[in-house]
Protein backbone atom coordinates (compact mmCIF):
# COMPACT_ATOMS: atom_id res chain seq x y z
CA UNK A 1 0.00 0.00 0.00
CA UNK A 2 1.34 3.21 -1.26
CA UNK A 3 2.33 5.79 1.88
CA UNK A 4 2.92 8.86 2.19
CA UNK A 5 5.71 10.74 4.26
CA UNK A 6 6.46 14.51 4.87
CA UNK A 7 10.83 14.77 4.75
CA UNK A 8 12.64 16.74 7.21
CA UNK A 9 12.30 20.33 5.85
CA UNK A 10 14.90 23.42 7.81
CA UNK A 11 13.33 26.55 6.98
CA UNK A 12 14.41 30.66 8.06
CA UNK A 13 14.79 33.77 6.35
CA UNK A 14 17.42 32.43 3.72
CA UNK A 15 14.97 29.63 2.64
CA UNK A 16 14.39 26.04 2.89
CA UNK A 17 16.23 22.79 2.72
CA UNK A 18 14.93 19.54 2.48
CA UNK A 19 16.75 16.09 3.91
CA UNK A 20 16.56 12.90 2.07
CA UNK A 21 19.01 10.72 4.42
CA UNK A 22 16.75 7.46 6.41
CA UNK A 23 13.23 8.39 5.15
CA UNK A 24 13.55 5.92 1.97
CA UNK A 25 13.17 2.70 2.90
CA UNK A 26 14.99 0.92 0.72
CA UNK A 27 18.52 0.99 -1.26
CA UNK A 28 18.34 4.21 -4.05
CA UNK A 29 19.59 2.19 -7.51
CA UNK A 30 18.12 4.33 -9.77
CA UNK A 31 17.03 8.06 -9.88
CA UNK A 32 15.10 10.13 -13.20
CA UNK A 33 12.74 12.88 -13.15
CA UNK A 34 9.81 13.64 -15.20
CA UNK A 35 9.34 17.46 -16.64
CA UNK A 36 7.60 19.19 -19.43
CA UNK A 37 4.45 17.05 -19.44
CA UNK A 38 1.46 18.41 -21.28
CA UNK A 39 -2.36 16.80 -20.35
CA UNK A 40 -0.80 13.18 -20.38
CA UNK A 41 -1.44 10.28 -17.99
CA UNK A 42 2.37 9.28 -17.10
CA UNK A 43 2.56 5.92 -15.23
CA UNK A 44 0.01 3.47 -16.01
CA UNK A 45 2.02 0.60 -14.85
CA UNK A 46 3.28 -1.17 -11.31
CA UNK A 47 6.21 -3.53 -10.83
CA UNK A 48 7.14 -7.35 -9.89
CA UNK A 49 10.04 -5.80 -7.50
CA UNK A 50 10.81 -2.22 -8.23
CA UNK A 51 9.75 0.15 -5.23
CA UNK A 52 9.70 3.92 -5.63
CA UNK A 53 9.89 6.89 -3.67
CA UNK A 54 8.17 10.27 -5.78
CA UNK A 55 8.26 13.69 -5.35
CA UNK A 56 6.92 16.67 -6.64
CA UNK A 57 9.80 19.14 -5.80
CA UNK A 58 8.28 21.83 -8.45
CA UNK A 59 4.51 22.43 -9.35
CA UNK A 60 2.50 19.67 -8.64
CA UNK A 61 0.66 16.22 -9.83
CA UNK A 62 -1.92 14.36 -8.44
CA UNK A 63 -1.01 10.30 -8.13
CA UNK A 64 -3.71 7.79 -8.58
CA UNK A 65 -3.15 4.48 -7.07
CA UNK A 66 -4.76 1.18 -6.76
CA UNK A 67 -2.87 -1.75 -4.59
CA UNK A 68 -5.29 -3.94 -5.77
CA UNK A 69 -7.62 -4.26 -3.07
CA UNK A 70 -7.43 -0.07 -2.22
CA UNK A 71 -7.99 2.92 -4.73
CA UNK A 72 -6.26 5.75 -3.72
CA UNK A 73 -5.19 9.79 -4.67
CA UNK A 74 -2.36 11.93 -3.30
CA UNK A 75 -2.04 15.08 -3.78
CA UNK A 76 1.64 16.03 -4.16
CA UNK A 77 1.89 19.61 -4.01
CA UNK A 78 5.11 20.32 -1.89
CA UNK A 79 8.86 19.23 -2.03
CA UNK A 80 8.27 17.76 1.21
CA UNK A 81 5.84 14.81 0.33
CA UNK A 82 7.39 12.03 -0.29
CA UNK A 83 4.97 9.30 -1.87
CA UNK A 84 6.35 5.60 -1.39
CA UNK A 85 5.35 3.01 -3.68
CA UNK A 86 5.26 -0.65 -3.39
CA UNK A 87 5.64 -2.54 -5.92
CA UNK A 88 2.33 -3.81 -6.28
CA UNK A 89 1.15 -0.24 -6.77
CA UNK A 90 -0.11 0.20 -9.91
CA UNK A 91 -0.22 4.00 -10.87
CA UNK A 92 -0.89 7.12 -12.48
CA UNK A 93 0.74 10.52 -11.97
CA UNK A 94 -1.68 12.80 -14.05
CA UNK A 95 -2.59 16.57 -13.81
CA UNK A 96 0.84 18.04 -13.75
CA UNK A 97 0.77 21.83 -13.39
CA UNK A 98 3.27 24.08 -15.64
CA UNK A 99 6.83 23.73 -15.33
CA UNK A 100 6.16 20.90 -12.43
CA UNK A 101 9.25 18.85 -11.55
CA UNK A 102 8.84 14.80 -10.75
CA UNK A 103 11.66 13.53 -8.99
CA UNK A 104 11.58 9.61 -8.52
CA UNK A 105 14.32 7.23 -6.62
CA UNK A 106 13.94 3.61 -7.38
CA UNK A 107 15.36 0.30 -6.06
CA UNK A 108 16.31 -1.41 -8.99
CA UNK A 109 17.50 -0.64 -12.52
CA UNK A 110 15.53 -0.51 -15.26
CA UNK A 111 14.14 -3.62 -16.57
CA UNK A 112 11.56 -3.36 -18.99
CA UNK A 113 10.34 -6.84 -18.21
CA UNK A 114 9.78 -5.62 -14.31
CA UNK A 115 6.82 -3.64 -15.92
CA UNK A 116 3.27 -4.79 -15.31
CA UNK A 117 0.77 -2.48 -17.77
CA UNK A 118 -2.52 -4.10 -17.38
CA UNK A 119 -4.57 -2.78 -14.00
CA UNK A 120 -6.21 -4.67 -11.46
CA UNK A 121 -9.67 -5.73 -12.61
CA UNK A 122 -11.61 -5.02 -9.38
Amino acid sequence: MALLITLTTHSDKRGNLTVIENEIPFKVKRTFYIYGVDDSIRGGHRHHKTHQACICVHGSCIVSNDDGTTKQEFVLDHPSKCLILEPRDWHTMHHFTPHAVFLVFASELFDPNDYIYEPYSH
